[in-house]
């Protein structure tokens, strides 16, 4: 049997998943699937299509090979995600609603107003098509460039979460934590490292080659 998650993200883009990802794979959870994954490998977006459509999707193939997830797309299916891996601990991001939402808005939220005018590889479309379901009308209930509509379900995502799921299972974090809380709750020890630090403005919209105007 292909190894199945241990961790999952349950935390929104911009709350330093990125970071996340390079601390759960320097601590042996990788690899960690995260949008990125699906910008670099366009076999990956198939499951996502699936799920907007209203389909169901076998998530251990969807995550052949993969130790850990965070980010969207993954993020929007916490739920199904808890159900389908049991045994796998839920890591649930967040950072102050103001940072957050300042963020937001100048990175996926300006990517969602303006991608179908933007000069993208086709899976990269693909992907975006696939969120605005996934993100804007699942988990926010509008689009995904309405900043209320953001916060609103920002909040009430971490709410959710919290509800559903028992202490021992979950770990609320702020990646400005560091690696006590994450390697506590993960059960192994601390680095002898800074904590990473990636995915700053400049660096989401290199990936998509370029921020539009």
């Amino acid at each position: 049997m292909e190894m199945a998650l241990q961790v999952i993200g349950s935390g929104f883009g911009r709350t330093g998943t990125k970071s996340l990802k390079a601390a759960l794979e320097r601590l042996g959870f990788g690899p960690c699937h995260h949008m990125h994954e699906i910008a670099e490998n366009p076999d990956k977006v198939a499951p996502w299509q699936t799920l907007a459509a209203g389909g169901a999707v076998d998530w251990e193939a969807a995550f052949e090979g993969y130790k850990s997830q965070v980010d969207w797309p993954g993020a929007s299916a916490w739920r199904d995600l808890a159900k389908a891996f049991p045994e796998a601990k839920v890591i649930h991001t967040v950072r102050p609603d103001d940072k957050w939402v300042a963020s937001f808005e100048r990175t996926i939220g300006k990517l969602m107003a303006n991608y179908q005018d933007m000069p993208l590889p086709p899976h990269i479309r693909d992907i975006l098509d696939a969120c605005a379901v996934l993100i804007g009308d699942n988990t926010f209930g509008g689009p995904v460039s309405d900043s209320a509509l953001a916060l609103a379900a920002y909040r009430r995502q971490t709410s959710e979460v919290t509800a559903a799921l028992p202490a021992e299972r979950l770990l609320v974090f702020d990646v400005a934590q560091g690696w006590a809380p994450l390697c506590a709750f993960l059960g192994v020890d601390e680095p002898d490292e800074p904590f990473p630090h990636h995915n700053l403005r400049a660096d989401f919209w290199e990936v998509l080659g370029g921020e539009p105007t």
